[in-house]
């Protein structure tokens, strides 16, 4: 699904992503860890061709992202809230979204159905522009205009930060059975180690724009992390 291939960005001289190859394959439930600066919200613009990389090269379906669209079709993300347009109500931008995706009104109506319970009444029918939303919820309708692409590839920058417990219960489930039903390849980053091991088979650890390690998660993998940023 996902190739990189001597990828390296650099801003005012100081190198931000440097990764010689890392590849993900279709249909792999995929988590990135790493402190704050090791690059990992760079890496997903560089996936999405938001920046271009300094060299090298991103494949997506083994298309090269910059310079070609066809790979916007499959894919979807929320990073922040800057892909919202905040002066519109949820259903007005829900329904943006779902015209540019030829999506009817009918197909973005029955996606909302299938959230009703992780907006828990909060989105919907209650009158607010996008911008006078929390920040949880603000990511509540970015993860539905995700879903309402109908995505091959979802890719998420901590998703969990700003949801209160139950919400990220209801993410975590949501995330899964796409992963698992649908086949949908999901990129998640996240600081919250718990969470990004009990959902993700496969994470990957950054440090200072490198992937110095490439996990398999197993019973142990948490451990493993906990005592490296112990360090």
């Amino acid at each position: 699904m996902i190739t990189l291939n001597n990828i390296g960005k650099a801003y005012n001289g100081k190198i931000v992503v440097d990764i010689a190859a890392c590849n993900i394959a279709e249909g792999e439930l995929v988590g990135l860890v790493g402190n704050n600066g090791a690059g990992k919200t760079t890496l997903f613009r560089l996936l999405l061709d938001l920046v271009r990389a300094d060299r090298g090269e991103v494949l997506s379906k083994g298309v090269n992202v910059a310079g070609n669209e066809n790979w916007k079709q499959f894919t979807a993300a929320y990073l922040d809230e800057g892909f919202l347009i905040t002066y519109l109500t949820p259903e007005e931008y829900f329904y943006f979204i779902g015209k540019l995706h030829n999506r009817t009104k009918a197909d973005v109506d029955e996606t909302l159905k299938s959230l009703e319970t992780f907006f828990d009444g909060a989105i919907l029918q209650n009158g607010k522009y996008i911008r006078d939303l929390s920040k949880g919820n603000q990511f509540k309708v970015g993860i539905a205009s995700c879903l309402i692409q109908n995505p091959q590839l979802l890719i998420l920058d901590e998703p969990f930060a700003n949801l209160d417990p139950s919400s990220q219960m209801r993410l975590i489930k949501m995330l899964r059975e796409l992963n698992e039903q649908k086949r949908i390849t999901i990129l998640i980053s996240s600081h919250d180690l718990n969470h990004i091991t009990d959902i993700c088979k496969r994470i990957l650890l950054m440090e200072k724009g490198k992937i110095i390690n490439d996990l398999p998660v197993s019973a142990d993998t948490l451990t493993e992390l906990e005592n490296y940023f112990k360090v």
